[in-house]
């Protein structure tokens, strides 16, 4: 590949493109910054998640906030038990049964640290600041903050809150060089028993892949389309006007690449 392809493709994309040669192998300097970036998204998987802080953060948004818990306890059991991160603890059961209105909820937004701690605490305030005034006229649930939590945890909280659908934002798998992305699921008449292909996902949410500003009318576009449909899922295709500009995933690129 000629330099000036390198360059040319190096300007639009920070995948792992033309990385170079010594002998058989790739450079020195290559290989460090594979093995930097296998590093950061090790350490993102295993960051804490200060849920007590991220709570603070979100009242300032002048939504109630609430904290639930999956029945997985620790990153460990997370990490090896999923079954346990889509079920709720019985004691949020108990809580979010409390707060059911008479007249229902719209809406649950729930925002977990899922598999990147640091996703959650990056790009989940700046989603929601730009998302909430999107929804004007929706009745919503308490914000819900729940660790340790799988896309499906959504569905028991918004069935437990009597919500007419469901969002969760959570910390996506790390990539090489994606440490800090978020995932927005989406779910109408939120049930246990749900499938994925009753789901709508917004993905690669951060400032190198899509930004909050642009993530945000994305997702209230799909909300408002489930809500006026009765459904949402495979079903459920986004022709949104924001859906019309494409957005590069260059890490996932990347990933495929090398």
């Amino acid at each position: 590949m000629s330099e000036e392809l390198q360059a040319s493709l190096r300007q639009w994309t920070d995948a792992r493109v033309a990385l170079g040669r010594a002998g058989g192998s790739v450079i020195h300097r290559s290989l460090l910054d594979f093995r930097l970036s296998h590093a950061r998204a090790r350490d993102a998987v295993h960051l804490p998640f200060d849920a007590a802080a991220m709570a603070v953060e979100l009242e300032a948004l002048g939504q109630p906030v609430l904290l639930a818990s999956s029945q997985a306890t620790d990153r460990a059991t997370y990490l090896q038990r999923p079954d346990l991160g889509r079920q709720l603890s019985e004691e949020s059961r108990a809580t979010l049964g409390g707060v059911r209105s008479d007249q229902g909820y719209d809406l649950a937004i729930i925002l977990s640290d899922g598999l990147s701690a640091e996703a959650a605490h990056r790009q989940g305030p700046p989603l929601l600041r730009a998302l909430l005034p999107l929804l004007a006229g929706w009745r919503l649930a308490p914000l819900i903050i729940a660790p340790f939590a799988r896309v499906a945890l959504q569905d028991e909280i918004g069935e437990a809150l009597g919500a007419r659908a469901a969002l969760i934002l959570l910390g996506e798998r790390p990539g090489l060089g994606s440490a800090d992305s978020l995932g927005a699921y989406l779910v109408h008449s939120p049930r246990a028993g749900n499938t994925d292909a009753e789901r709508n996902c917004v993905s690669n949410i951060r400032p190198a892949g899509l930004p909050a500003e642009a993530a945000a009318p994305r997702i209230a576009w799909l909300l408002g389309e489930a809500r006026r449909l009765g459904f949402s899922g495979v079903d459920l295709k986004d022709h949104s006007a924001s859906a019309s500009t494409p957005i590069l995933d260059t890490t996932s690129l990347g990933d495929r690449l090398t």
